[in-house]
């Protein structure tokens, strides 16, 4: 693996780095940024301001108006992005919509695509995902799967309830996963703004950074034609992997920009700050804490590497995305936890962005897979030999 980056990619790096810096971070403390994520209005003008200097949707093909960025390169373009809670979004490059253009290009027929996939890449609208429901209902398990798609004639009828639904209020269509009456699952298409389609409230949660926030979304009978199933009727589990295992790592990029945000706070506060006649820095219980977030950063974006170079070179990466996905959550969640320490009382305060980011990574730890599934994951397959 070369891990020198080309003239291109360097161009591109500097350009999302600028951009992040001069117009996206002097908008973090915005009114409009909600306990529910950045408000409609905030979200159109960062992607209207990423619009002009040619980043949206960077990952979506060339053809579609999209920088057809391979797997190494969104490695550099998403983390520069994540250095700023804002920059997913300006980028359009935030869950569950980064996630849902790589399904649809892949998957959708050309009619889905032109109804649904474009205007998403564009930035015009937003999209939810719609897989984890309540208890007995499917989270790391999704062969506990309660909502059900029953055939119709030409249709199907869906009835269930989700939740943790990232993006759900405000979103235009949803990609739902129901059951099938023979065990299989299988992804639909629909509009959200349909009477069928209830987004009954949303869930205070930890992190404020994805809009429209996290909901609970209830399908009453919601009919949905045939033309409306995403790919094959009982393939929904396979192509759920096709979503995840790519998601779990471009989660892993953004949040490497995140963590390196705070570990940059916290270190020029360090080298600033003064106790007992020297700065915080030269002191050992402080500069030990600052090494070891260069340490797990460091090893953290050759993870992320690593991963997106065997996706590029065709495979899978199923296990890689589970892999990185715990060793890059645990990683970056120790060095954010460092930097608040570091910080003392303004790294538990909203003096500075490390104690956003904080509560912001927090849940990454939990979604998209939990570390101990993954673990579970990887240890089977270490017992198959």
């Amino acid at each position: 693996m070369d891990f020198s980056l080309s003239p291109a990619q360097l161009e591109l790096q500097q350009r999302t780095r600028r951009f992040i810096a001069e117009e996206v971070i002097p908008l973090e403390r915005d009114e409009r940024n909600t306990r529910h994520g950045p408000s409609e209005g905030l979200r159109d003008e960062l992607i209207a301001m990423a619009r002009r200097h040619h980043l949206v949707t960077p990952h979506a093909s060339v053809e579609r108006g999209g920088l057809g960025l391979s797997h190494v390169d969104k490695a550099i373009v998403f983390e520069e992005a994540g250095y700023s809670p804002l920059g997913p979004v300006a980028l359009n490059i935030h869950a569950p919509d980064e996630g849902n253009v790589h399904l649809l290009e892949v998957v959708a027929t050309d009619a889905q695509k032109e109804r649904w996939l474009q205007p998403l890449i564009d930035g015009r609208l937003r999209s939810c995902f719609c897989m984890t429901e309540p208890a007995p209902g499917s989270g790391s398990d999704p062969s506990m799967l309660q909502t059900t798609a029953v055939p119709d004639g030409d249709d199907y009828i869906i009835t269930g309830r989700k939740w943790f639904i990232t993006g759900a209020t405000g979103a235009s269509f949803a990609i739902i996963m129901a059951r099938m009456e023979d065990g299989t699952a299988s992804m639909f298409l629909a509009d959200m703004d349909q009477p069928a389609i209830v987004v009954e409230r949303q869930i205070d949660a930890l992190d404020s950074c994805f809009t429209g926030g996290h909901g609970v979304v209830r399908f009453d009978g919601l009919r949905v034609p045939a033309s409306d199933v995403l790919g094959g009727i009982g393939e929904g589990f396979r192509y759920a992997q096709v979503r995840l295992a790519p998601a779990r790592l471009t989660h892993c990029m953004r949040w490497q920009g995140g963590a390196r945000r705070a570990h940059d706070v916290a270190a020029d506060y360090a080298r600033q700050r003064h106790a007992f006649g020297q700065p915080l820095i030269a002191h050992e219980g402080v500069g030990f804490m600052l090494a070891d977030n260069e340490m797990d950063l460091h090893s953290a974006r050759l993870a992320i590497w690593h991963c997106a170079w065997v996706l590029d070179q065709g495979g899978k990466g199923r296990h890689e995305s589970s892999l990185a996905k715990v060793f890059c959550s645990e990683a970056q969640w120790r060095t954010v936890d460092r930097s608040v320490q570091v910080l003392g009382a303004s790294g538990v305060s909203d003096e500075t962005i490390v104690g956003r980011i904080f509560r912001d990574m927090r849940a990454f730890r939990v979604y998209d897979g939990p570390s101990e599934v993954h673990r579970w994951s990887m240890a089977k397959r270490i017992a198959r030999g």
